[in-house]
């Protein structure tokens, strides 16, 4: 794979392919562009993913590098690389697209091309921000995710589809705008440039009051993303009216930029102000948690229960991070991945039964596994991985953030399982009252089954479920190097930890 820039031929493949679907004829031949070049990216990614080494440690692989900008005493380098956290993110997002393509296949009738590019954009946006090694490049491809996510909620959306996207907008475009001062800032700072591993070894030495200052602008951008508590408003409103394709992209994919920014950027630039603000972070990743899963036990629309489910699940991710363990962080990181595999699929099992009847309330349904077997099974497994039964992919990430946040605070831990707890109540309850309740109408008994095209979009999610519950070591041998580089200049002392926790 030697003297091939495969990252810069993964993240301007789709944008080709985006541009070339202006000048396809026809609306099924812009579909089967859009899959095929989706399906090339998902190749691209499996195979970088297989040629990945996780014996080279914490050191970028597949690495590209060549000046950019360097005008007006700039330094800006067009710089990619990827360690672990950045494979299994790209990796996640080269497995989805396609399978929200496919998704798409039927739903989506209207401005077709245009919604096939702005997919394919928004994966190379996607990708962009995972691989970039340059801080300002970093920042253009966090921007560039902005228009496509704007555009496929604001023209494809529910009827508050215009309310929900600028929401969205306006949430994250303030946070970027926060973060682009501090990014100014850090390479103001003396010995510092773009380049993220000249800025990891400079900007510790930074004095701690600056640190917590730009420390506080990166973790805003980041909470909005995620989204934590108290920034998480805009979520739900989005998911609600996005189609089923941004719904999955914008779970699967978009939120854990926030908690990768945390792991790649702000601990590694200013870990005293990390460690310092790490109660904090602790404390409203439990609000989020447990709020989260409230929400959902009161959600009446099964789309806006799903989406307070990620506030409370990517709460989890973030408890893990801010522990500063590496089991932790370790499971914060595979919790990524089984989040976007578990809700990803969520919401296109939502997305069947909405394509079907219009309906997404939970009262709308009832007895469905009677007329739809096969969807009612596929339906279980997603619901018992999003839950954390062992043998599936959710069971090993949750006990190594519950670890690791046990090692950081008991009562963290404690509060933290609790939201697991909650989330087996509102999920199984709503498995057994859309599928085992009464039949609420007379029109659900006459419901078709999975389709294949359903079935082909669900079943590589379904497979890597049981695929990660058996074997997450495929992930967390390759993140370990970089989970543990990333924590490395932090404190190891748990910043909330009273002094009878360890005893």
């Amino acid at each position: 794979m030697d003297n091939v820039p495969w990252l810069s031929i993964l993240i301007w493949l789709p944008v080709a392919g985006a541009i070339a679907l202006l000048f396809v004829p026809g609306e099924a031949a812009a579909r089967r562009a859009s899959l095929g070049v989706s399906l090339a990216a998902a190749t691209i990614g499996l195979m970088l993913a297989f040629a990945f080494d996780p014996a080279a440690g914490a050191a970028m692989q597949f690495s590209e590098s060549f000046s950019w900008i360097s005008a007006a005493g700039l330094d800006i380098r067009y710089s990619l690389g990827m360690d672990g956290i950045a494979l299994s993110m790209v990796a996640l997002t080269a497995l989805l697209t396609p399978l929200v393509i496919l998704a798409s296949w039927k739903s989506v009738n209207d401005r077709v091309r245009g919604f096939h590019a702005s997919l394919l954009l928004l994966e190379a946006a996607m990708f962009g921000v995972f691989l970039a090694r340059d801080l300002f490049l970093f920042y253009v491809f966090w921007e560039a995710m902005l228009l496509p996510m704007l555009l496929i909620i604001g023209v494809w959306g529910g009827p508050r589809r215009v309310y929900a996207s600028l929401k969205f907008f306006i949430y994250t475009l303030a946070g970027s705008l926060l973060m682009l001062v501090a990014i100014l800032a850090c390479y103001l700072h003396p010995g510092s440039s773009f380049d993220i591993g000249r800025l990891s070894a400079s900007l510790p030495s930074m004095d701690p009051s600056a640190q917590k200052a730009l420390f506080l602008a990166f973790a805003i951008a980041f909470a909005i993303k995620v989204p934590l508590f108290p920034f998480h408003t805009w979520l739900p409103d989005a998911h609600v009216e996005a189609p089923t394709a941004g719904s999955v992209v914008l779970a699967a994919v978009l939120l854990k930029m926030g908690a990768y920014g945390f792991l790649r950027f702000a601990i590694p630039f200013f870990p005293a102000a990390a460690s310092a603000f790490a109660t904090l972070m602790i404390v409203l990743s439990v609000i989020s948690v447990i709020f989260g899963a409230l929400m959902c036990m009161t959600q009446s629309d099964i789309k806006k229960l799903i989406a307070y489910s990620s506030v409370s699940h990517l709460g989890f991710v973030v408890l893990g991070i801010f522990s500063f363990t590496e089991a932790g962080a370790q499971g914060a990181v595979l919790q990524m991945v089984n989040h976007g595999l578990s809700t990803g699929a969520l919401f296109l099992l939502v997305g069947v039964i909405y394509d079907r009847t219009h309906r997404r309330g939970v009262d709308d349904f009832g007895g469905l596994a009677k007329p739809m077997p096969v969807y009612a099974a596929v339906f279980m497994i997603v619901t018992l991985s999003s839950i954390g039964l062992p043998g599936l992919n959710g069971f090993v990430g949750e006990f190594l953030v519950l670890k690791g946040s046990f090692e950081a605070s008991r009562a963290a831990a404690a509060l933290a399982a609790l939201g697991v707890i909650l989330g087996a109540v509102y999920m199984l309850r709503l498995y057994r009252d859309m599928f085992w309740g009464p039949v609420t109408s007379p029109r659900n008994e006459k419901l078709l089954d999975l389709t294949g095209l359903e079935k082909a979009a669900l079943a590589p999610l379904v497979a890597l479920i049981f695929l990660l519950g058996i074997k997450p070591d495929f992930v967390l041998r390759r993140t370990a190097a970089a989970v543990e580089a990333s924590l490395r200049s932090v404190s190891r002392q748990a910043p909330v930890e009273a002094s009878h926790d360890r005893r």
